[in-house]
């Protein structure tokens, strides 16, 4: 049976483009690991009119506009990639380009370097905290990077998902690179204005899991999609409340209008691929997942649903590949014996 993802849910904890609701591998709905307390949205600034420019953590990020955010040349950044300490994972156009979690990847090894620390253990501090990184559209304010010069950890409100140990030579926000974007490569558009988007977005996701403020989330959603009409993870949210209502087709609707603004955002394909295998179009859904892995290769949840229509294809050979790696990229995940399964036969 089609799932929507719990276990990118359980990474997010709080707020995020990510579906909202979870079905079990069996089928039904379960409770997400921990959802949004009730109650009243906070106070917010007034709306000022919309800005330009995408949200910095849905965008994509050429060699040039990365060597301008960061610092370092664009040598430097040729030769990460040839080593495969970090590489862009984006596509734009025919282009190779960086995502914002390349980004996190590329400040911690920046800092790193600074510190003398030896290629090969940047490399495995990195590839430490890829693995350790939840998916960037939670609330960036959670989320710290820390980091004793051999290992990266990443800490949120919630706690530590590694023990931190040895001389700290890492500390930062991520929530400060996100602004340092919007200040460096967006100038045309005010940082207040972007900030203020952001803002609603994220007090809106603190809201909308309980049915007892769908309202007050859809108004902040609605509001963040009026000052920044290229909010797509926006769109999103509000597409997963309608769904939770009942309401598949605004749901569907609001899911293609996130696709309009940001073409690459891969929640918004899932969402619809997920549909498409609940109303038994396999066909369909996979061409959505496959976009939703186009715009995020690691999204686990695409890999496990892809080859869960696959299979409902018949199409074994082309499932056994996303079986693979969605246990490559969450071996110990809750859906890991499912996978395991298929993997058998």
């Amino acid at each position: 049976m089609p799932r929507m993802t719990d276990d990118t849910k359980r990474k997010r904890r709080k707020g995020g483009n990510v579906i909202h609701v979870s079905f079990g591998a069996g089928g039904g709905r379960v409770q997400p690991p921990m959802a949004a307390a009730g109650g009243a949205a906070a106070t917010v600034p007034s709306e000022p009119s919309a800005p330009d420019g995408r949200e910095p953590v849905s965008d994509l990020f050429s060699r040039r506009e990365v060597a301008k955010l960061l610092g370092v040349s664009e040598t430097r950044l040729r030769s990460l990639d040839r080593a495969k300490v970090v590489s862009p994972s984006g596509q734009k156009g025919k282009q190779r380009a960086y995502t914002f979690q390349d980004l996190i990847a590329l400040r911690a090894t920046r800092e790193l370097l600074e510190r003398r620390v030896r290629i090969q253990d940047v490399a495995r501090a990195i590839g430490a905290l890829r693995q350790a990184l939840p998916r960037v559209t939670r609330p960036l304010h959670e989320l710290r990077i820390v980091g004793d010069g051999r290992r990266v950890v990443v800490k949120a409100e919630e706690g530590s998902f590694e023990a931190l140990t040895g001389q700290m030579v890492l500390d930062f926000q991520v929530q400060s690179l996100r602004d340092d974007v919007v200040r460096v490569l967006r100038p045309q558009a005010s940082q207040a204005r972007a900030k203020t988007a952001y803002e609603l977005y994220v007090q809106a996701s603190a809201l909308d899991e309980n049915p007892a403020t769908y309202d007050q989330a859809e108004e902040l959603y609605q509001r963040a999609m009026r000052l920044d009409p290229s909010l797509a993870i926006a769109y999103t949210n509000l597409g997963n409340i309608r769904f939770r209502r009942g309401d598949e087709a605004g749901a569907l609707e609001l899911y293609r209008r996130a696709i309009e603004a940001d073409a690459r955002q891969p929640e918004a394909h899932y969402n619809l691929g997920y549909v498409m295998l609940e109303r038994g179009d396999a066909r369909a859904a996979t061409a959505y997942f496959e976009q939703a892995l186009i715009g995020d290769p690691r999204f686990a949840d695409a890999h496990f649903n892809l080859a869960m229509a696959w299979e409902q294809l018949g199409e074994r050979g082309r499932a056994r590949p996303h079986w693979r790696k969605y246990l490559e990229l969450e071996p110990a995940g809750t859906w890991a014996n499912v996978a395991r399964e298929h993997l058998k036969t």
